[in-house]
């Protein structure tokens, strides 16, 4: 019989897509998963790679919220006893978080029934599920080198394994990159999350209208845009004539970084993590309102590196982003020194590594 490894994750795609990662990777060397969250586990049951999906109770509070919790504490201690049970039955080689909330109940499962137990953080900054679990779990893994909040203790034992992505993404590891021909076509992306950020989908559009003429006649705009802002952004490029392809989501995400010249997004970690696989310089415009600023920390780890540019929001215009899109996009020797920065922290096999750690804590 295979072993079997119990997957904790909360419910969004910065948590899911580096668990899927490591599954994947796992069954392939033979390991069956379970997948664990909280109720809302069922919605993943089409692409998660699970031999079985475990719902357990979880709930989330803020701060100066008594009453909240003290409904959330309830939550998790139901959501652990459900594990508890389930992993009885179950009686899985390794319990791994990825974070957020619903990953909690798992984890402290797997922790009091005395199993080996991993966790991964995906960000610069430790979340703050990560950081209640990190003493009490038999190993930790991150993925990336500067790791802020741990708790003492923890980040010295922490191992760098970067970021589990998509294969597709990992392939495009192998991919070189080439800056734009003088005078030819000028590929440039603009993510901003699976429904496009307002602001990107608001202010791109208008930065790029303020570019000069020759500048705009070489562009070709892939972006993604809220579907409540794309009449209004199909318009301004309209009026500037710029050649752009406006969609709320892509799903050839893979193929569409493979051509990019140039990116613009938010910085989450998987956000970061895939634009360094693919070595593609970016200008990156973190979410202030993120927690504990982990999308300013991601970005300055690859500002480091030399892989790209920030924006923070209280000083992004339509005149600076402007005005950085033109000197990024007129030096194509800088496009390139910027690409290898962003290569220089990239770790395409993170899920393989991710997975030999927990194949050594399982023992």
């Amino acid at each position: 019989m295979s072993r079997l490894a119990v997957v904790a994750a909360g419910g969004t795609g910065g948590h899911l897509f580096p668990a899927e990662a490591l599954a994947r990777a796992l069954i392939a060397r033979g390991w069956r998963i379970v997948l664990a969250s909280d109720e809302r586990v069922a919605a993943l049951a089409d692409s998660f790679p699970a031999d079985e999906r475990i719902g357990l109770s979880a709930r989330t509070f803020r701060r100066g919220d008594p009453v909240g919790m003290a409904r959330a504490g309830l939550a998790i201690l139901q959501g652990v006893m459900q594990a508890r049970a389930a992993f009885s039955r179950l009686k899985p080689a390794v319990v791994v978080g990825f974070g957020g909330y619903p990953s909690v109940p798992g984890l402290m499962a797997g922790i009091t029934q005395g199993r080996p137990t991993v966790l991964h953080e995906q960000n610069a900054v430790m979340g703050r599920a990560n950081r209640r679990m990190a003493a009490h779990v038999t190993a930790v893994a991150c993925a990336f080198p500067i790791l802020q909040k741990a708790p003492p203790g923890v980040a010295a034992r922490v191992t760098v394994v970067g970021n589990p992505v998509r294969p597709d993404i990992r392939a495009l590891a192998d991919a070189p990159y080439a800056p734009p021909d003088p005078g030819g076509p000028i590929q440039l992306l603009v993510t901003g999350g699976s429904q496009g950020a307002r602001l990107l989908s608001e202010m791109v559009p208008d930065a790029i209208a303020k570019l000069p003429e020759g500048l705009r006649d070489r562009l070709r705009v892939h972006q993604q845009t809220r579907p409540e802002s794309l009449e209004q952004a199909r318009r301004v490029y309209t009026e500037a004539v710029v050649d752009a392809e406006l969609a709320p989501f892509f799903r050839d995400m893979a193929t569409r970084l493979r051509l990019a010249h140039l990116v613009i997004g938010r910085s989450g970690a998987g956000t970061v993590c895939e634009f360094a696989i693919a070595g593609r310089p970016s200008i990156l415009i973190p979410l202030a309102i993120a927690l504990d600023d982990d999308q300013g920390q991601n970005a300055k780890v690859m500002v480091e590196a030399g892989g790209a540019r920030v924006l923070r929001e209280a000083e992004l215009t339509v005149d600076n982003l402007s005005g950085l899109l033109s000197e990024l996009l007129n030096d194509p020797a800088l496009l390139a020194e910027m690409s290898a920065g962003a290569r220089s922290i990239a770790k395409p096999d993170a899920a393989e590594r991710l997975a030999d750690l927990v194949e050594r804590t399982a023992g």
